[in-house]
Protein backbone atom coordinates (compact mmCIF):
# COMPACT_ATOMS: atom_id res chain seq x y z
CA UNK A 1 0.00 0.00 0.00
CA UNK A 2 1.18 3.61 -0.78
CA UNK A 3 1.93 5.45 1.73
CA UNK A 4 -0.68 8.38 -0.02
CA UNK A 5 -3.33 5.77 0.16
CA UNK A 6 -2.50 5.17 3.50
CA UNK A 7 -2.46 8.61 4.81
CA UNK A 8 -6.33 8.91 3.14
CA UNK A 9 -7.02 5.63 4.97
CA UNK A 10 -6.08 7.43 8.71
CA UNK A 11 -7.88 10.68 7.47
CA UNK A 12 -11.26 8.90 6.77
CA UNK A 13 -10.73 7.07 9.81
CA UNK A 14 -10.41 9.99 11.58
CA UNK A 15 -13.22 11.59 10.08
CA UNK A 16 -15.15 8.65 11.13
CA UNK A 17 -14.11 8.78 14.75
CA UNK A 18 -14.58 12.41 14.58
CA UNK A 19 -18.14 12.53 13.70
CA UNK A 20 -19.36 9.91 15.73
CA UNK A 21 -17.98 11.81 18.81
CA UNK A 22 -20.07 14.93 17.36
CA UNK A 23 -22.96 12.90 16.62
CA UNK A 24 -22.74 11.50 20.87
CA UNK A 25 -22.30 14.91 21.86
CA UNK A 26 -25.58 16.42 19.80
CA UNK A 27 -27.62 13.32 21.49
CA UNK A 28 -26.67 14.58 24.67
CA UNK A 29 -27.51 17.72 23.84
CA UNK A 30 -30.61 17.26 22.65
CA UNK A 31 -31.17 14.79 25.46
CA UNK A 32 -30.77 17.25 27.95
CA UNK A 33 -32.87 20.18 25.93
CA UNK A 34 -35.76 18.00 25.84
CA UNK A 35 -35.68 17.01 29.69
CA UNK A 36 -35.39 21.01 30.34
CA UNK A 37 -38.42 21.10 28.23
CA UNK A 38 -40.24 18.63 30.54
CA UNK A 39 -38.94 20.80 33.51
CA UNK A 40 -40.74 23.76 32.28
CA UNK A 41 -44.08 22.21 31.13
CA UNK A 42 -44.35 20.36 34.47
CA UNK A 43 -43.62 23.40 36.40
CA UNK A 44 -45.43 26.43 37.68
CA UNK A 45 -44.05 28.25 34.49
CA UNK A 46 -47.81 25.88 32.74
CA UNK A 47 -50.46 27.57 33.90
CA UNK A 48 -52.77 25.81 32.37
CA UNK A 49 -55.22 24.28 35.14
CA UNK A 50 -55.45 27.64 36.72
CA UNK A 51 -56.24 29.59 33.23
CA UNK A 52 -58.57 26.91 32.59
CA UNK A 53 -60.30 27.27 35.86
CA UNK A 54 -60.73 31.08 35.75
CA UNK A 55 -61.53 30.70 32.49
CA UNK A 56 -64.46 28.60 33.82
CA UNK A 57 -65.83 30.33 37.12
CA UNK A 58 -64.08 33.99 36.03
CA UNK A 59 -64.45 34.06 32.72
CA UNK A 60 -66.36 36.90 32.11
CA UNK A 61 -63.86 39.25 34.01
CA UNK A 62 -60.95 38.11 32.27
CA UNK A 63 -58.89 36.84 34.69
CA UNK A 64 -57.52 34.16 32.98
CA UNK A 65 -56.56 36.24 30.15
CA UNK A 66 -54.13 38.61 32.69
CA UNK A 67 -53.11 35.05 34.19
CA UNK A 68 -51.56 34.49 30.79
CA UNK A 69 -50.67 38.05 30.05
CA UNK A 70 -53.15 39.02 27.53
CA UNK A 71 -53.85 42.40 28.73
CA UNK A 72 -55.45 43.42 25.70
CA UNK A 73 -57.28 40.16 25.56
CA UNK A 74 -58.80 40.72 28.80
CA UNK A 75 -59.81 44.41 28.70
CA UNK A 76 -61.59 43.34 25.68
CA UNK A 77 -63.20 40.22 27.79
CA UNK A 78 -64.26 42.64 30.06
CA UNK A 79 -66.20 45.25 27.85
CA UNK A 80 -67.87 42.18 26.16
CA UNK A 81 -69.18 40.68 29.30
CA UNK A 82 -70.70 44.42 30.11
CA UNK A 83 -71.67 45.40 26.15
CA UNK A 84 -73.41 41.90 25.79
CA UNK A 85 -72.20 39.40 27.76
CA UNK A 86 -70.69 37.22 25.63
CA UNK A 87 -67.13 37.55 28.03
CA UNK A 88 -69.05 34.68 30.16
CA UNK A 89 -69.49 32.32 26.95
CA UNK A 90 -65.67 32.84 25.39
CA UNK A 91 -64.30 32.49 29.36
CA UNK A 92 -66.07 28.74 29.29
CA UNK A 93 -65.46 28.07 25.65
CA UNK A 94 -61.71 28.64 26.33
CA UNK A 95 -61.47 27.32 29.99
CA UNK A 96 -62.44 23.93 29.00
CA UNK A 97 -60.21 23.80 25.55
CA UNK A 98 -57.26 24.78 28.01
CA UNK A 99 -58.35 21.73 30.10
CA UNK A 100 -58.68 19.42 27.76
CA UNK A 101 -55.22 20.43 26.16
CA UNK A 102 -52.24 18.12 27.18
CA UNK A 103 -49.97 20.08 29.47
CA UNK A 104 -47.07 20.60 26.85
CA UNK A 105 -49.82 21.57 24.18
CA UNK A 106 -51.22 24.36 25.85
CA UNK A 107 -47.81 25.30 27.31
CA UNK A 108 -46.64 25.67 23.39
CA UNK A 109 -49.83 27.22 21.87
CA UNK A 110 -50.96 29.94 24.81
CA UNK A 111 -47.54 30.48 26.54
CA UNK A 112 -44.69 30.35 23.90
CA UNK A 113 -47.00 30.46 20.74
CA UNK A 114 -48.89 33.52 22.30
CA UNK A 115 -52.18 32.66 20.73
CA UNK A 116 -54.38 34.90 22.71
CA UNK A 117 -58.15 33.54 21.32
CA UNK A 118 -59.29 30.00 21.59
Amino acid sequence: MSEEHKEEKDFTEKAKDTAKEIGSEAKEAAKEFGEGVKEVVNSGENKKVLAGVLAIILGGLGVHKFILGYTKEGIIQILLSFLCGLGGIIGLVEGIIYLVKSDEEFYNTYQVGKKPWF
